[in-house]
């Protein structure tokens, strides 16, 4: 068996000594990419000469293969690869996942023009900006194709580097030991392995009464349009349907967000739902949560939508040009015969692993979004680590807790948060002295000096160990900052050795020295 460390728990219970962690070795850290920059220049075009293992893939027996290249996949098949193993990786139209092609990266670019527009739209007076400027959709549209580009050429430079054979199509399980590829430009080929990672993915989850359609869209539509419309209502509250609000209605859209929860973001802290909640209102986006969306009707030349308020029979109808749908994802587990394998699911319709990420079927393993533990790339990632150790046996690190994964929202102020609520660690821990402690970036100098001085972090620990529960971030860059506390939870550091540890003076990171010392009763800067 492959040796393990296991991560830190929350040690409420009973309190583990750091004198006695086990440590691990990894050689994750391979040497950089030699003309990564060249390489990427011209991204791939998905033939076998740029970016493919030349040779044939026609009945190859591979060590393992992997099923989807999205952050999860090519992750676990670069560490197999380092590993010894010989790999393939089977994909039927993203090379780097939805990710990298249609959600985080080209949204990330779409964020940041936004964000430069906000400033001429919304703090011109602040910055001393004067004249008149305009702001085209359509070329901010253009650069996040580049950036998706771009990144998609790196990981087939990537797969080529780690001698990693790509596969293009559709592979369907044939049985537990063989992949038929069924669609696509290897359509016919048959590859047999001895151990398969599964990383297929979601596919987005809709609501009774809507259906997709021209007009009304998912994220990969919404993504995918170069054209921004006038006026559109934009389905759900999460993580996906802020940031894409945040985007639109700094290019002059008329955006209202439904949400049948009772507030923005309602996976996070109540306190950050209501800061996200007042700088929406400002921006002008139009909030109505606790509204169920009952109907969408798309007539061609506008789409009508019917809501109803909970608690109400009475039913009001908006008037739009376009609607988003973003309720959320459920695991892609039908399409590429898993009932194959043998291989179980749970009662959410995930594939069922264990801690190593191994399914019931000996030699198939399953990461990412099909496994339903938490639906983030970089969650994805570390599980497709794990596995590829797992399969190598070579030492790895289980994952732990995934209430204690790092989770952002990269809306403006962003939300970064880990672990429980202020609300959810009170019931669970009811027997416990829970102690909060919140800092604004209003207080914070280096905030002050960028003109982004909304937002605070908030830290929830045990009162008697000062062990870390939670932690809830809203402000400026806050997904960069969130790390530290991820490190110190997991590695059993305390509230107080958060506190002493020294922050550059002045950078937004010194938050978190200050709500660290405030759960130990002794904030200094407020």
């Amino acid at each position: 068996m492959p040796m393990v460390t296991e991560p830190v728990a929350i040690a409420i219970e009973a309190r583990e000594s750091r004198a006695g962690r086990e440590t691990f070795k990894s050689d994750y850290h391979a040497k950089p990419a030699e003309n990564f920059e060249m390489a990427i220049e011209s991204p791939s075009k998905h033939d076998r000469e740029n970016g493919r293992i030349l040779g044939t893939v026609a009945n190859e027996h591979y060590d393992v293969v992997v099923l989807g290249a999205g952050p999860g996949g090519y992750v676990a098949a670069i560490r197999a690869a380092q590993l010894g193993k010989k790999v393939a990786v089977v994909e039927k139209q993203y090379w780097g996942g939805v990710c990298l092609n249609v959600g985080c990266i080209p949204s990330k670019s779409l964020i940041k023009n936004a964000e430069v527009a906000h400033i001429f739209n919304h703090e011109a007076k602040t910055f001393g900006i004067k004249g008149d400027v305009s702001f085209e959709y359509g070329d901010a549209h253009k650069r996040s194709r580049k950036v998706s580009e771009k990144i998609v050429g790196g990981v087939h430079y990537l797969m080529k580097k780690n001698k990693i054979t790509e596969i293009n199509g559709l592979g369907s399980f044939k049985d537990a030991k063989t992949l038929e590829i069924t669609e696509g430009d290897d359509k016919g080929k048959t590859v047999t392995f001895n151990d398969c990672i599964i990383a297929t993915g979601s596919v987005v989850k809709t609501l009774p009464g809507i259906e997709l359609s021209e007009n009304v869209v998912s994220y990969e539509e919404q993504i995918l349009n170069p054209e921004a419309p006038e006026k559109m209502v934009i389905v759900g509250a999460g993580a996906i349907g802020m940031e894409f609000a945040y985007v639109l209605s700094n290019y002059g859209v008329d955006v209202t967000v439904v949400e049948f929860m009772d507030r923005v973001l309602p996976n996070e802290d109540k306190d950050v739902s209501k800061e996200i909640t007042k700088a929406y209102k400002k921006l002008g986006v139009k909030l109505l949560t606790g509204h169920a969306t009952t109907a969408v009707r798309d007539n061609g030349s506008s789409v009508e939508v019917d809501i109803q308020k909970k608690g109400s029979d009475d039913t009001e109808t908006l008037t739009v040009d376009h609607v988003m749908v973003a309720v959320g994802f459920q695991p892609r587990t039908e399409g590429f015969g898993l009932e194959n394998t043998g291989v179980e699911l749970t009662d959410r319709g995930a594939i069922d692993v264990d801690e190593r990420m191994r399914t019931n079927v000996d030699g198939i393993y399953a990461i990412g979004d099909v496994t339903a533990k938490l639906q983030l790339a970089h969650v994805a990632e570390a599980q497709g680590i794990v596995a590829a150790e797992t399969i190598a046996d070579a030492e790895t690190m289980e994952l732990g807790d995934y209430q204690m994964m790092p989770r952002a929202t990269f809306c403006n102020p962003q939300v970064a948060s880990m672990g429980y609520t202020e609300e959810q660690a009170r019931e669970k821990f009811a027997d416990k002295d829970i102690k909060v402690a919140t800092f604004p970036f209003s207080a914070n100098g280096k905030a002050l000096g960028l003109a982004e001085s909304q937002g605070f972090g908030k830290l929830v620990v045990d009162g008697e160990y000062g062990e870390i529960l939670g932690a809830h971030l809203v402000g400026a860059n806050v997904s960069e900052l969130l790390p530290e506390i991820n490190l110190a939870q997991r590695f059993d550091l305390t509230a107080g050795e958060i506190a002493r540890n020294v922050h550059i003076h002045p950078t937004l990171s010194e938050v978190l020295k200050e709500i660290a010392h405030g759960v130990e009763g002794h904030m200094i800067n407020l």
